[in-house]
């Protein structure tokens, strides 16, 4: 589910906005998961 779906009200209630960033894992090491993130954010 994205925050698209959720009414504009509810949103702002939960606090999102348009600079969230949706951030899906899986079962990868946590090390290779901060490095990737990091390489991607531009750190």
């Amino acid at each position: 589910m994205t925050h698209a779906s959720i009414p504009e009200e509810k949103q702002k209630k939960a606090g999102l906005d348009d600079g969230l960033i949706g951030l899906s894992v899986g079962v990868e090491d946590v090390e290779d998961l901060i490095a990737d993130l990091e390489y991607a954010l531009g750190g």
